[in-house]
């Protein structure tokens, strides 16, 4: 097990790099300017284009931005090897306390979306797997096809609009309180996204574990369980689902890992200051080390949630070995 994860690591860490490299180099060629659209900001009109380049040139060299962009990315990767990601252009802070602060939001908004999309995708896909071509069957996978086709961003705001409208409570857009802080008003700004993107991303998950539950019911150790007498309960959670749920574990360990990037839509239509937000905020002032940074550490999320998720496949079947 030891050595599989070490070399699981050192195999992540080319892609890792790539990631960076790749990062770089699309931000560097992103249209605009920070430099440009700063100054034209804080000084809309100027006659004299000759003090208009020295300001550029002087606010480059700040930054170091007057550098040939080769020369900037090996320094970008040496900082990287110290563990220094960069400051920010706009605040001069380090890139990282974005994130920081903004992860506790993109964190409980990410778990709340997982609980929901777990509590809805593995009962109703086992219901519907065991009772296959019944009515029941039909009305949970026509409900299913339903979540899965229709736009999560636009069911968050349908539901936005009807909670407002038939005023069923009053959604905190402009404090943003987190659970700990104000339990009963985040639950009223969190529900209504954690709900639009754990119907989405259930959905998905239902079809899949229908799937192979029923893959699993017609085998041959099944068909020994119900020929024992065992009960229909111990027959599907303790035999069926348990080998049934190793393809789910893949989907939702890419779903965990892809949550903190797929709820920027969420965050701006809420207002939630989380790292998608932020994200979007750094994308629109070309606030380039920001850009990156995010990106990375998202990066590096995906790569040890999925190394995770390999290592649970032998708590799930301990057949499998890690050689």
């Amino acid at each position: 097990m030891r050595n599989y994860i070490i070399r699981r690591v050192l195999i992540n860490i080319p892609v890792i790099w790539l990631v960076a490299t790749m990062v770089f180099f699309a931000a560097n060629v992103l249209p605009g300017d920070f430099v440009a659209q700063r100054i034209a900001i804080q000084n809309p009109v100027s006659n004299d284009p000759t003090q208009w380049e020295a300001q550029l040139d002087a606010v480059r060299r700040d930054l170091g931005l007057d550098k040939p962009v080769l020369q900037r990315y090996f320094i970008y990767l040496g900082d990287l090897l110290r563990g220094d990601l960069g400051e920010s252009y706009e605040t001069r802070r380090p890139a990282m306390d974005g994130f920081i602060d903004g992860l506790p939001y993109t964190l409980q908004l990410s778990v709340m979306t997982l609980i929901v999309a777990v509590v809805t995708s593995i009962p109703i896909g086992v219901v519907s797997a065991i009772r296959q071509d019944t009515w029941v069957d039909y009305i949970l996978r026509v409900v299913a096809i339903t979540a899965l086709a229709a736009p999560n961003f636009w069911v968050a705001t349908m539901m936005l609009i009807y909670v407002v409208r038939l005023d069923l409570w009053t959604v905190p857009l402009t404090s943003s309180p987190l659970l700990w802080e104000s339990p009963m008003e985040s639950l009223k700004l969190f529900i209504i996204p954690a709900i639009a993107g754990g119907l989405a991303t259930g959905a998905s998950v239902m079809r899949l574990l229908r799937s192979t539950m029923l893959e699993v019911l017609r085998q041959d150790y099944i068909r020994t369980a119900w020929a024992k007498g065992l009960r229909e309960r111990y027959v599907v959670m303790r035999h069926a689902l348990k080998n049934a749920l190793i393809p789910v574990v893949t989907v939702l360990g890419l779903s965990v890992a892809t949550l903190i990037s797929g709820n920027v839509v969420f965050e701006y239509i809420f207002n939630i200051p989380g790292v998608g937000n932020r994200v979007l905020r750094a994308i629109n002032a070309r606030d380039v080390p920001v850009l990156q940074s995010f990106v990375l550490l998202l990066a590096t999320s995906v790569v040890f949630v999925n190394l995770a998720v390999d290592l649970l496949y032998g708590v799930l079947d301990p057949r499998i070995r890690y050689a």
